[in-house]
């Protein structure tokens, strides 16, 4: 089926609650042809780990929003959530919505670390939006992918009034990254689907320092490689890093 506005694929999104990042920063990111529509996750526990747990267990049911949508992938914009349920349980999760969809499923975690194994990465920096709690789980995270987390830089803001996370600025988290520039990593990875990345990511196009990529587009390249019928591979993450069309569409915007 082709639809007017998502000729090249339609895309389902989970998106958690409150999180007012993920549906601005995917509209840049996508490339013509491909459009989303999107189901929020939802919890009425009272902290972060509490919701996001919520959120992972809830995958399945929440994709039920989309009813006969003709989608021809789903993910999962929520990387905290991946985090708390491990490699496995999250495998596991991402198996078991594919099979019963009939179309890949990705989450934003995931996603990354297939951008990071595509560069070579293996030790690696992080910018994160993060209490410290879950900052702890983060690191395990990727490290059972087999990645060395070196240094953490964190753009938490717990004073926010409305949320410590998706309340961030772009400038803070262009700070934090500007501590990671002159480390001796392989990539920087900036943490979170609700903060907002672009701008800083932009800013860092040509510098020095590591390669600088988030969940967020990392989890666009995965999906439009998936929705283009390509594995990933690094010419085409390269042109991501570049900021090549997305680059144009963000300083349009902004």
């Amino acid at each position: 089926m082709s639809l007017e506005y998502a000729r090249r694929g339609l895309v389902g999104m989970l998106t958690p609650q409150a999180n007012t990042t993920v549906e601005p920063e995917f509209n840049i990111l996508w490339p013509p042809g491909v459009a989303m529509i999107n189901a929020r996750l939802m919890s009425d526990k009272t902290t972060i780990s509490a919701r996001l747990v919520d959120y992972f267990e809830n995958f399945g049911a929440s994709m039920r929003q989309f009813a006969n949508a003709p989608l021809r992938a789903a993910a999962a914009g929520c990387t905290g959530a991946s985090y708390l349920a491990g490699r496995e349980r999250e495998a596991e999760v991402i198996d078991e919505i594919s099979d019963r969809s009939g179309f890949p499923f990705f989450t934003a975690a995931l996603a990354t670390v297939d951008a990071l194994h595509v560069l070579n990465a293996r030790r690696i920096g992080l910018v994160s939006p993060y209490p410290d709690d879950l900052n702890a789980v983060s690191a395990g995270y990727w490290q059972s992918h087999g990645f060395e987390v070196a240094a953490v830089a964190t753009a938490f803001d717990s004073g926010s009034a409305f949320h410590p996370i998706y309340s961030l600025p772009g400038d803070s988290a262009a700070q934090a990254l500007q501590t990671l520039k002159h480390q001796p990593l392989d990539a920087i990875a900036m943490l979170g689907t609700g903060m907002p990345t672009l701008r800083p990511i932009a800013k860092a196009i040509g510098w020095s320092g590591p390669p600088v990529l988030s969940c967020n587009l990392c989890l666009a390249w995965r999906v439009v490689e998936a929705l283009d019928g390509r594995t990933p591979h690094n010419s085409a993450l390269e042109t991501w890093l570049r900021g090549e069309g997305w680059l144009e569409r963000l300083e349009k915007r902004y």
